[in-house]
This record gives structure tokens, C-alpha cells and sequence, in this order.
């Protein structure tokens, strides 16, 4: 499995805390079957990110790693903001993809889910890159599955955060998302092992199971999209919105 939403690397956001807490993240990330991990740091007004040195603290975290013989790999990415999205120029874009295979990670600007939303995901389109809209399941509003339908008419896939399902407060909603065919990728979207979200997806694929229209997609959803994502791959979707 490819964890496509993760902010493992440490001191540059809200994530990590330190190197230390970013070996316990890759660690967590194994003990789940995670091979690969995504990191995606806050690109938005508010974090104070360095797209021109990622590629560095990447490498460093996969050296640290290495020495310490822990078998996940941390590919390079981002946590886009909508807001900022038409301010990055395009190698900076390119930098910001998932695993560089051209995939943009789009977080919804604050609130409900809006037509700007959908407007950004076209204009990615026209710059050659597809979306994975991140977590909109935190940006509810009267017609969200309406909405979330539009984008996936628009190329964009839709990413769920996997601990989501597990929470008693929240399960019913996320199932109930995943039956009108709206999750396409799980990620952690963890930010530190001292609390919060764990590095996991397979338990929310397991609550999947229970969802008779992507009963049979579970490995496309656990394996295929995320591998051809990063891949930078043609990647169809085998099932569409149920609305």
C-alpha cells in the first residue's frame, strides 16, 4: 500500500515534530503493510514551506531509513491549498506532485465545499495535472455529495481519511460516502505518533468490505490508484458516483 497523505516530515508544519517522531511515523506506516508514504507538507499561507528544498528532505528521511532498516520508502508531494494553487508555476507544481507523477494533492479552501473547488480542479486539468481532492468529508454542506460527484465529472478523485472510519462519531458518514461511490484512494493524513491519526489504512479498507459497491474495487482503491498515481500511470476509475 502507498499512504498518499502523511506529514512526516518533521519541524516543517504542523507534522512531525522531529526526526525522531518522523522514524516513528515510517515505523507505525510498516506495521500496517505501508511500503511507500507520501510527504505532503502544508503549501498554503499559513506554513512557511520550501518547495525548492523538499527534494532534500526527502532524501535525508529516506537515508535516516535506511540506517535504521525500516522498509517504507518516502516519496515526494504536497498538501496544496486551493487558495494558492494559481500562484505556483509549473516546475514548482511538478515538484509538489505526488511522487513527481504529476498528481496534485488539492485541499479544499475553509468551510463547505464551493464551485472555487471545482474551479481549481479544471484549471489543474489545463495545466496537465489531475486532482486528489483531500479529506472533503471535513467540509460538509447540504449538497456535498452533489458536489464531490462534479469533481470526479471534472477527472479529480476523491481521498478519505482512513481513521475516519473507525471513529464512532464519524463511521456512518464516511460509509455513507463510500456507498455513493465517492472514495476513490485512502490516506492517514497523520501528523505525529504522539496523538491523533495513526500511520494506517487497512482497518477503513476492511470497514470497506461492508460497502457492496466497492466490495469488489478494494484492491484498485488499496493498490492500483495509488501505485498509478505516483507512477504518474493512465488510471480509469471502475465505478462511478451513485447519486
Amino acid at each position: 500500500m502507498i499512504d498518499l497523505h502523511c506529514h512526516i516530515l518533521d519541524a516543517i508544519d504542523d507534522g512531525a515534530r522531529d526526526a525522531d517522531d518522523s522514524v516513528a511515523m515510517a515505523r507505525q506506516a510498516e506495521s500496517d503493510g505501508i511500503e511507500a508514504v507520501c510527504a505532503t507538507p502544508h503549501i498554503r499561507h499559513d506554513h512557511d514551506v520550501r518547495i525548492e528544498e523538499l527534494a532534500g528532505r526527502v532524501a535525508g528521511l529516506n537515508e535516516r531509513l535506511e540506517r535504521e532498516m525500516v522498509a517504507v520508502r518516502i516519496l515526494q508531494g504536497g498538501e496544496v491549498a486551493e487558495t494558492v494553487v494559481e500562484g505556483l508555476g509549473e516546475e514548482e507544481l511538478a515538484l509538489l506532485s505526488l511522487g513527481s507523477g504529476g498528481w496534485i494533492l488539492l485541499e479544499p479552501a475553509p468551510g463547505p465545499l464551493d464551485d472555487s473547488l471545482l474551479r481549481r480542479v479544471a484549471y489543474l486539468a489545463d495545466r496537465g495535472h489531475r486532482t486528489i481532492v483531500a479529506h472533503p468529508e471535513r467540509h460538509l454542506s447540504a449538497d456535498m455529495f452533489e458536489r464531490m460527484a462534479a469533481l470526479v465529472a471534472e477527472g479529480a478523485l476523491i481521498q478519505a481519511t482512513a481513521d475516519f472510519f473507525l471513529r464512532e462519531n464519524m463511521a456512518k458518514g464516511m460509509l455513507a460516502m463510500a456507498e455513493k461511490g465517492l472514495v476513490h484512494v485512502l490516506s492517514s493524513d497523520a501528523h505525529t505518533v504522539l496523538g491523533g491519526r495513526p500511520v494506517r489504512i487497512s482497518p477503513a479498507l476492511e470497514r470497506l468490505r461492508e460497502v457492496e459497491l466497492l466490495k469488489p474495487h478494494l484492491d484498485w482503491i488499496a493498490k492500483t490508484a495509488p501505485h498509478a498515481i505516483v507512477n504518474g500511470e493512465p488510471l480509469n476509475v471502475p465505478f462511478d458516483p451513485q447519486l
